[in-house]
């Protein structure tokens, strides 16, 4: 996933490094031999080995002033809902190039299909948030707040850097180490073998169903080609879109299970039955409520032109289940149907 050519070693600075995107983004530019900082307040995972950790509470004043006199190549902010945050780093920090990592919920319309980047319609920003988010009491914030403070973000950085940074916009992120998306699920439930309930293919109303998501490791690899390259945008960071019962399939395939059967479930049935959508305790993941399917059917012709690459679906099937296993994640359902909630759903189908 690395661009072509070796690159100079970069001083490259993750404000975050111990979380799934930021860690990730950190793992990537210390196996490319770059020089990485990661703050960070290490209570909690470490980052990844060979980084180093600078310790800083962002809540509180002056948290980044021990690396004012310091100076960065690139810098690589992933803040969640702290305005203030983005703030204090752009004033205190010096860095050559900027990467803002933003979400795919600053878009207001989530219904329709095909949008790019630049033809999805914004929420309003959210220039006065002061909130401190805690994502272990929190993990799903109101997506007009989360998507108006990312858009807040966005423009503090844009007029920082008189718009030469990176802006990614992350859609359904997936891999080795989340245990929270819906996806991890279906490794898991494919490998299992029998009959497993799945979506149906066409909404009540004829509609296929959507699916699109990205490897957290290849949004790494982007982001730091795009420190590398100095590259300078605003990208949706999602990989190409596809139908679900393909993406079913390719996870099917890739844990072994290619002859597994598999029962759609229509709609009808699923809300009869209680069973909730896209993710929780009690859904059938990544069956998408329809206020979804535009936001799983983005056109990223563009980002894949500037340099993303989406590693097939499979490959990143094998590695969540083997991931999973090895820690023993999953025990509790993030996400999902239990075995027992699963055949009470196929006995209303006569299974």
């Amino acid at each position: 996933m690395q661009s072509a050519g070796r690159q100079p070693r970069l001083r490259l600075l993750v404000l975050g490094g111990t979380g799934f995107v930021s860690g990730a983004v950190a793992a990537e530019a210390v196996t490319r031999g770059h020089d990485v900082t990661c703050v960070a307040r290490g209570t909690g995972t470490p980052p990844p080995e060979g980084a180093r950790l600078f310790r800083a509470d962002r809540n509180e004043p002056a948290a980044l002033a021990g690396l004012k006199d310091s100076r960065f190549d690139a810098a690589v902010e992933t803040a969640t809902l702290a305005l203030p945050w983005v703030g204090d780093a752009l004033r205190t920090l010096a860095a050559d190039h900027w990467t803002f990592v933003s979400s795919i919920s600053v878009y207001a319309d989530t219904w329709t299909p095909g949008q790019t980047a630049h033809s999805g319609r914004l929420r309003p920003a959210l220039p006065s948030d002061t909130a401190r988010y805690d994502p272990e009491r929190d993990p799903e914030p109101s997506q007009a707040r989360y998507g108006g403070v990312k858009v807040a973000c966005e423009r503090l950085i844009g007029e920082a850097t008189d718009d030469r940074a990176l802006i990614v916009r992350p859609g359904l992120l997936v891999g080795p180490g989340d245990d929270v998306s819906p996806f991890g699920y279906w490794p898991v439930r494919m490998a299992r073998g029998a009959t497993a309930a799945v979506p149906p293919a066409v909404s009540a109303d004829g509609v296929p169903l959507p699916a699109q998501c990205l490897d957290v490791r290849d949004l790494a690899a982007w982001i730091v080609d795009g420190a590398e390259e100095r590259t300078a945008g605003t990208f949706d960071a999602a990989g190409p879109p596809l139908a679900l019962p393909t993406l079913l399939q390719e996870i099917a395939e890739a844990v072994g299970a290619p002859t597994l059967e598999t029962v759609e479930v229509p709609e009808e049935t699923l809300h009869e039955a209680g069973v909730n959508p896209w993710t929780g305790p009690g859904s059938l993941p990544l069956w998408p409520p329809r206020a979804l399917y535009g936001v799983l059917s983005r056109d990223v012709s563009a980002s894949l032109a500037a340099g993303l690459r989406a590693r097939p679906i499979g490959e990143t099937a094998g590695d969540v289940l083997r991931d999973r296993l090895e820690r023993g994640a999953g025990k509790g359902l993030a996400a999902g149907l239990t075995p027992v909630a699963e055949a009470s759903l196929l006995h209303l189908l006569g299974y």
